[in-house]
């Protein structure tokens, strides 16, 4: 099977590197296939680039070869403009069955940052109908994401995997903030600090349909930046007060080494919202509320441990799944092998019977040819001697063949019979 894989991830590559590898927008990937065609003229290919990972699909008809890994990292080089030494020693490459696999642990999201997660299958999908539009798949490439994508759909069908979210900002807006809303489009949320975690939950809160977003950080510019990047507003600090008043939502994480916000405060800026929800995220470590807040009416507060509790429970969940798709992907990849190969032998077979029927007929011509005193019936029966012939020499290579396909893997006989019959 022509077929490889040259790839780099969040677990293989840092993210200085991968983001220098990516492919960002439909013109960068437009450039890219243009560009690895000079790679086999029948080259086929598919390019998956994510946050996560690149990963650049490529197949060849039986007849070609596809490009080595040193040829892809020079072609990656090539176009980012980024020397090929600083970056080649972090690709990984598979091939065969090894790159089958992979691909469609990817698209199941056992290859994902957080196990389970959905978003990937759309984005192996987007991938595959970008390269599509670039006319860049072929037979094997087609047959192979569309196998991918199938698979996927069993994977989340047929196990619990995808159930229970395991990141602490998508267990405190899916688990929590949502069995306290109904919806969050009319909810103000107010963002202390300008952390990753909450900029990660800020984005969930955002799928949510969040609207108003004021962001308070002892730096103007970081709360101006990230209110920017998810169309908030940023406050002063000396502002604080006000919006913890206000605030129907409030994730907090400003590395702060003691609480700013402790029970007496937080009772006196709510002095009259005191019937209004107030959900609090404390993502901060140390926290950044007294634990006390918590016990105040119609205040919900989650801090850290709490939430990375929830995802524990959660993760060890899904990886008793594990074992359920790791069944389902090697049925698959068997499946898929065993396809493929019944029609490379397929081919294979018809192509010497033909030869070979080919080559007794050319024989039959010339001996009939200098034999013209045979009668209609001896020509009949030479005929049949010679099929019988040809048929009882093909059977047994055929047979090893049809027997060796039935497992999925008759490569090395499928090569070995076209070079001894030279097809």
């Amino acid at each position: 099977m022509n077929l490889s894989v040259i790839y780099c991830t969040h677990q293989t590559a840092q993210l200085s590197v991968r983001e220098r590898l990516a492919f960002p927008n439909a013109e960068a990937l437009a450039q890219g296939y243009q560009s690895l065609k000079a790679l086999g003229e029948r080259l086929e290919a598919v390019i998956l680039s994510t946050c996560n990972r690149v990963e650049i699909y490529v197949a060849q008809p039986p007849t070609g070869s596809v490009p080595s890994l040193e040829q892809v990292a020079g072609f990656l080089a090539e176009t980012h403009q980024f020397p090929r030494e600083e970056f080649v020693g972090e690709l990984r490459e598979l091939t065969g069955r090894a790159a089958v696999t992979h691909l469609f642990d990817v698209v199941s999201s056992l290859d994902s940052m957080v196990l389970g997660e959905p978003q990937i299958v759309n984005q192996v999908k987007e991938a595959y109908r970008v390269a599509e539009a670039n006319e860049a798949c072929g037979p094997l490439t087609h047959a192979l994401f569309q196998g991918a994508i199938h698979t996927s759909g069993r994977v989340r069908t047929e196990t619990r995997l995808a159930e229970g979210r395991v990141s602490i900002a998508s267990v405190a807006v899916g688990d929590f903030a949502r069995s306290i809303f109904d919806h969050f489009s009319d909810k103000l949320v107010l963002v202390i600090g300008a952390g990753e975690m909450a900029e990660e939950t800020l984005r969930y809160l955002k799928d949510e349909g969040v609207r108003d977003v004021v962001v308070v950080n002892r730096s103007p510019e970081r709360a101006a930046r990230l209110a920017a990047e998810w169309g908030g507003v940023a406050a002063a600090w000396t502002e604080l007060d006000h919006w913890l008043g206000r605030a129907d939502v409030i994730v907090s994480t400003t590395g702060a080494d003691k609480p700013i916000v402790d029970a007496a405060r937080f009772l006196r800026v709510r002095r009259e919202q005191r019937d209004r929800t107030a959900f609090i995220l404390d993502l901060g470590a140390p926290r950044d509320f007294d634990p006390a807040v918590g016990h105040l009416e119609n205040v919900f507060l989650y801090d850290i441990d709490s939430l990375q509790r929830t995802c524990e429970d959660n993760r060890r969940a899904r990886v008793r799944e594990i074992e359920r798709a790791r069944t389902i992907i090697d049925d698959e990849t068997q499946k898929f092998l065993a396809e493929f190969y019944r029609k490379s032998s397929g081919d294979l077979v018809s192509r010497l019977r033909e030869g070979w029927h080919d080559v007794a007929q050319q024989e039959l011509e010339r001996l009939f040819r200098k034999s013209p005193h045979f009668t209609a019936d001896d020509r009949e029966s030479v005929e049949r001697c010679m099929k019988l012939i040809v048929n009882k020499l093909l059977h047994p290579p055929l047979e090893a063949l049809r027997d060796e396909s039935k497992e999925g893997a008759p490569q090395g006989l499928i090569s070995a019979l076209k070079r001894l019959f030279g097809v």
